[in-house]
């Protein structure tokens, strides 16, 4: 396994509030650990908000013993989430905030995904992307109940609406998602600053490309800034079944 995780500020805001975390070695229960998150709120608290969200999660995985995959991640979650909302409550400057999370751990040829608001898994296999999580926004909200069409103005204008977050209420819930990989797949990890900014054909052509993983993850954030970088630009790219040449 080799992965890249990266953020950007990009091109418009004057803070970073995404926070990016990869590990393939295990920690704790875990084989390995893949997170993203996109903070949100006024001044520096969404900064404050994606980098404890991250920062803590792994402490807590890190001091896990055993469990199944999906109870691990939504209780590590839940216990996050509630320390967050009594910081945001505690502390003035840090009232209001939020973030988004995306969640992958790889286990042999098995990914468990969790999230919470619209930062996205996308599953890249063979010639095919597909997204694995469901965004939860208003926008998306709309599209599943037959009110506005994906890619219209109105959801244009509306997209940056999340109806779920860390941190903004005392319980959260995480929807999660379970996937079959096969050699050759790649995973992405990203927040709406990339996928706001690249379409799903430049996506696969970047990933599909001939470079390294480095190269592939770079290429990604420098296609979002040249498209306008309108927002901060997280990305976790994982190749799960990479193997080592040796000569």
């Amino acid at each position: 396994m080799i992965f890249f995780a990266e953020t950007d500020k990009g091109k418009r805001r004057r803070m970073n509030q995404d926070y990016v975390y990869g590990t393939d070695q295990p920690i704790g229960a875990l084989d390995d650990l893949f997170l993203l998150a996109d903070g949100m709120g006024g001044h520096k608290a969404g900064d404050y908000a994606s980098r404890y969200l991250v920062e803590e999660l792994k402490k807590y995985f890190a001091n896990t013993s055993s469990g199944p995959v999906v109870r691990l991640l939504q209780k590590g979650i839940e216990s996050i989430n509630a320390e967050l909302y009594m910081l945001s409550r505690e502390n003035e400057s840090l009232s209001g905030m939020g973030t988004t999370l995306v969640a992958a751990v790889i286990e042999q040829e098995v990914m468990t995904v969790a999230n919470i608001g619209d930062s996205r898994c996308y599953l890249i296999h063979g010639n095919t992307i597909r997204q694995i999580t469901r965004d939860h926004s208003y926008v998306e909200e709309m599209v599943e109940r037959g009110m506005m069409r994906r890619g219209s103005p109105e959801y244009l204008r509306a997209r940056n609406i999340i109806t779920r977050a860390v941190g903004i209420e005392p319980t959260v819930e995480a929807d999660f998602f379970e996937i079959d990989l096969s050699e050759g797949d790649f995973v992405l990890l990203c927040s709406d600053g990339l996928f706001n900014m690249v379409d799903n054909e430049s996506i696969l052509s970047i990933v599909r490309d001939d470079s390294s993983i480095q190269d592939k993850g770079r290429a990604l954030i420098d296609m979002a800034n040249i498209n306008g970088g309108r927002d901060n630009i997280g990305v976790v790219l994982i190749d799960p079944f990479h193997k080592e040449v040796t000569e």
